[in-house]
């Protein structure tokens, strides 16, 4: 902070009054720091007022160079997040999906001249979502990896608060993915064979192990490109483990386990990744492989996360409580399980109603009482009237023949 006072000359005869007093002729001078320097100096100034205006320049200008200062840029935002996510041992795929949105970050900024991260306001940053060109869910999932960095930002300090929260989220179409029937699954087996001329007899072994173990895990598919041998136990693949430490076990089928065993291995350590290229290409060239299956089996609408449906849809309707179903799928909440699998409820409620039906058919106590109600003679018609008072005084009669029947016990 800087002060501004009067040194007074030898001859000047408020001297005695100290530096305090300002109504002289004698020269101004200004004391104090700036920029973290120590200043003493003449302003070679008589007026006060400007001196004071000359101060506050300096001052201001001061401030608007700390404030450059410790601004941090976009591009530095970002790459400190990125290694904080590496250091928490966040999943390959999500630090991929986090490195995309910072590429399309840093060309929106480069475009409009942005370099710090104070710059992104709400208009800024809904002016960004206007350049995605996804779909809704896709878009939806942009903006909560954006609204993680924001946050992530807005707890160090680097800007006042998250402007990202006041985005509204885009309007997801409650479109499920449906599993697959019994037949689509029995002509995927069969496609195996022709899948197998053209691609080799051990790729479609491989294929087999991978479909089967897809359909019967309900795992991802990301997670069983990169499942270890070591995970498996028998017949029992150890899914994952609880956040209280409890590990979660899925009993597989013989058929399955078979598959596995007989599957030519990529490694020694995996089932179906060497382990030396990267999780995302390794499982880019399943879905190829499963998609070109889908082809030979002729289901267009083919796509593996519904091999994880019907693992899930099948479980519900062998009558599997959903909380149970919601711990195998690794879901945090069982309302996540309930959201996505929305539709199978009615399947489940349409098999409750014919197990009912079937239970009461055989209750010989329903079968007791409904023999004595269709003996009952037939209900017969009474017939009443009632008297209506009209305005004028007068009355009239009408008849209203009230079919109600009459049963008798």
């Amino acid at each position: 902070m800087l002060t501004i006072y009067r040194r007074h000359r030898t001859s000047c005869k408020q001297r005695t009054k100290g530096r305090k007093h300002r109504h002289c002729q004698c020269p101004i001078w200004v004391d104090g720091f700036l920029g973290g320097k120590e200043m003493r100096e003449s302003l070679k100034l008589r007026d006060w007022q400007r001196a004071q205006e000359m101060v506050r320049e300096w001052e201001a200008e001061d401030r608007r160079t700390r404030q450059t200062e410790q601004q941090i840029t976009i591009k530095d935002a970002h790459r400190k997040f990125i290694a904080d996510a590496e250091a928490r041992k966040l999943n390959q795929s999500t630090l991929y999906k986090y490195r995309l949105l910072f590429q399309e970050l840093d060309a929106f900024t480069e475009a409009y001249k942005l370099q710090f991260l104070a710059q992104l306001d709400l208009d800024t940053l809904a002016t960004f979502r206007a350049t995605w060109t996804q779909g809704p869910r896709t878009s939806l999932k942009k903006l909560e990896r954006l609204r993680a960095f924001m946050r992530f930002a807005e707890k160090r300090k680097w800007i006042a608060d998250n402007p990202a929260i006041d985005l509204k989220a885009p309007k997801v179409p409650n479109k499920p993915t449906m599993p697959f029937t019994r037949e689509e699954m029995t002509r995927m087996v069969a496609a195996l064979e022709p899948y197998g001329e053209s691609a080799g007899k051990r790729n479609a072994q491989r294929l087999r192990a991978f479909l089967l173990l897809l359909r019967y895990s309900g795992l991802r598919i990301g997670d069983a490109t990169q499942l270890e041998v070591s995970r498996l136990n028998g017949n029992k693949l150890l899914l994952h483990t609880q956040k209280t430490g409890v590990p979660v076990y899925c009993v597989l089928p013989d058929a399955v386990v078979e598959a596995l065993e007989i599957a030519p291995r990529s490694s020694e350590r995996y089932f179906f990744w060497t382990g030396a290229s990267t999780v995302r290409s390794a499982k880019g060239k399943w879905q190829r492989r499963l998609q070109r299956l889908f082809e030979f089996a002729k289901v267009p609408t083919g796509h593996p996360h519904r091999l994880r449906d019907t693992f899930a849809v099948e479980l519900l309707l062998a009558g599997v409580p959903l909380d149970r179903v919601s711990i195998l799928l690794g879901h945090s909440s069982i309302r996540i399980t309930e959201r996505h699998y929305a539709p199978w409820t009615r399947s489940r409620q349409e098999q409750i109603e014919a197990d009912l039906r079937a239970a009461w058919s055989n209750d010989p106590l329903v079968k007791e009482v409904h023999a004595g109600y269709t003996a009952r003679p037939a209900a017969r018609t009474r017939v009443f009237s009632w008297r209506k008072i009209g305005r004028g005084g007068g009355d009239r009669t009408h008849d209203l023949r009230l079919k109600r029947p009459l049963l008798y016990h």
